[in-house]
């Protein structure tokens, strides 16, 4: 997908960076290596200080002794396994064995499956199953970490117009707020490359693509059922500007009804395509759960059978009182668990003892706010237009670049459409890692505001417009007008070199992006609760 290929050395340079934090990031949370390098200090003592927490999350019996290279794995990656971590190794191992495993989409426990029988089969003899899937979900997510990052610059370069803010944007993405869960074996990272790649496709006009790779998402997760809306739009945009076409133009449009079936069509294909993995997934744990037993299920374990009596756990294929949602006009197991298990819906979360909590997504909740509310301001008109009004400073390609260019419009509505529903509907200090990898907007406003209110990232050179219209944006690569083209810098390293000297904007950025990347390290790695 031409993600890593290519002579740009500004992708070379973020596939470099990304590498690197994951890297560091890998060796900051290993716990066997403390005594061999000073890096591991500040974790030794943090280990020391804050031992495991005893936490009421799902923790499966081991059920087979681990050996030697076991322990070793468990010392080396043992912090990536942690709360969400469990189900997703869980349902690798044994499938779909509890009611509530169910919340947890198929895609990426399944991708670890494959990768630890089909990659790692030469560790068999060293390794048990869960230790290779294990090691199995921490190469996956370094993978994809570094594809999201590739990914999200070449995203940025086409819809901002801008490769020096792309390239910021990109950079700052290996050491996101999000980026222990990222490493961890949570499915995040695998979701942000699948997004961020479709939203790419779908920009340079690669419609099946990208709704072949949308679709991959919303097997991944359940929020990548929204990203309907980036079709849905792009179709909308289409065809609303087709009408504004004026009588004297050259090309002839096709009368309006086939118009309108072509969109209409395409429209219903690739929402289908985009909800089947959800409905097909939903009707599996149908069959499962609701579904009269064939007898041919495999015998559970005595120790995962206990585990199920004693937390109430509702076992697949089970005898007994069918659940509450098989009955119900659309059974979706789904939005069942997060009422049933964890209490979520519209400001429920909405309780004084969870203001710490509140707290913490406080940050992101600014910065998301802070760019709608730029975006809106910089482009009124725009926006009560929903950007379907043709404007000739667009053709003509002399429209604005950068993050409040008329391009980002629909990204935009997604951010804030998915900042509104967490803040609301959900546990709300999810929000960080919700939109961390879910928009990339949260680094592209990021980004904007470090190059337009830092000095030493405006000494590099004047911020100009790029030339060329969108349709010509894979040639933006190699023209010399391109914004921000000149000096080859990694911005996030030069500010961080030069911590003392930026602005307290850029301090607070920085330093809200690297405090969560090390506090989460930290507390999500001891079982302690973080976003």
């Amino acid at each position: 997908m031409e993600l890593v290929s290519g002579q740009d050395p500004h992708l070379r340079a973020v596939v470099w960076f990304a590498v690197c934090c994951r890297a560091l990031t890998l060796l900051l949370q290993a716990r066997s290596l403390l005594d061999f390098n000073p890096l591991f200090f500040f974790q030794a003592l943090f280990n020391l200080l804050i031992p495991d927490h005893a936490a009421d999350a799902f923790s499966p019996p081991r059920l087979a002794e681990p050996g030697l290279w076991d322990r070793l794995v468990e010392q080396l990656l043992g912090g990536l396994s942690r709360w969400d971590a469990e189900h997703f190794l869980f349902i690798a191992e044994r499938g779909y064995l509890y009611e509530h495993n169910c919340a947890f989409f198929p895609l990426y426990p399944l991708s670890v499956r494959a990768t630890a029988e089909a990659a790692l089969w030469p560790l068999q003899p060293l390794l048990r199953v869960r230790s290779r899937l294990l090691l199995s979900a921490v190469l996956l997510n370094s993978l994809f970490s570094v594809l999201a990052a590739a990914a999200l610059y070449k995203l940025g370069c086409v819809v901002l117009r801008c490769r020096r803010v792309a390239f910021l944007a990109a950079v700052l993405f290996p050491i996101g707020p999000a980026n222990v869960f990222m490493a961890a074996a949570y499915s995040e990272s695998m979701f942000a490359f699948l997004a961020f790649s479709a939203m790419w496709q779908l920009e340079k006009g690669q419609s099946w693509l990208s709704g072949l790779l949308f679709s991959l998402a919303s097997g991944v997760r359940a929020n990548g059922l929204v990203n309907a809306g980036f079709f849905l739009y792009s179709r909308g945009k289409c065809f609303a500007l087709q009408l504004q076409v004026g009588s004297g133009s050259v090309r002839k449009l096709p009368p309006l009804w086939k118009q309108l079936l072509s969109v209409a069509s395409s429209v219903v294909l690739m929402c289908a395509g985009i909800f089947l993995p959800f409905a097909l997934f939903q009707y599996y744990a149908y069959v499962m759960f609701c579904g009269p037993g064939t007898g041919l299920e495999p015998a559970v374990p005595k120790p995962l059978l206990q585990l199920a009596l004693d937390k109430g756990y509702r076992l697949a294929a089970a005898n007994g009182a069918k659940p509450p949602w098989c009955s119900q006009r659309f059974p979706v197991v789904y939005s069942y668990i997060q009422d049933a298990y964890w209490n979520v819906g519209f400001l429920r979360y909405f309780e004084l003892r969870q203001i710490p909590n509140f707290l913490l997504a406080l940050p992101v909740t600014l910065l998301g706010l802070w760019a709608a509310w730029t975006y809106v301001i910089a482009n009124p008109r725009h926006c009560l237009t929903l950007g379907l009004e043709r404007r000739k400073s667009e053709e003509e390609g002399k429209g604005r670049a950068g993050f409040c260019c008329p391009a980002v419009f629909v990204y935009v509505v997604h951010a804030t459409v998915l900042l509104a529903f967490g803040f609301f509907c959900m546990h709300v200090q999810v929000l960080t890692r919700f939109l961390g990898s879910s928009s990339p907007v949260l680094y592209w406003f990021s980004a904007h505001l470090l190059q337009e209110h830092e000095p030493l990232l405006r000494s590099e050179g004047t911020e100009n417009r790029t030339a060329a219209p969108r349709s010509e944006q894979p040639r933006l690569a190699k023209s010399p007008g391109s914004c921000g083209n000149g000096t080859f810098e990694n911005p996030v390293v030069r500010l961080l070199t030069s911590c003392r000297l930026i602005t307290p904007l850029s301090k607070c950025i920085l330093g809200f992006f690297l405090s969560y990347w090390l506090l989460g390290l930290i507390l999500h790695c001891n079982f302690l609760p973080w976003t």
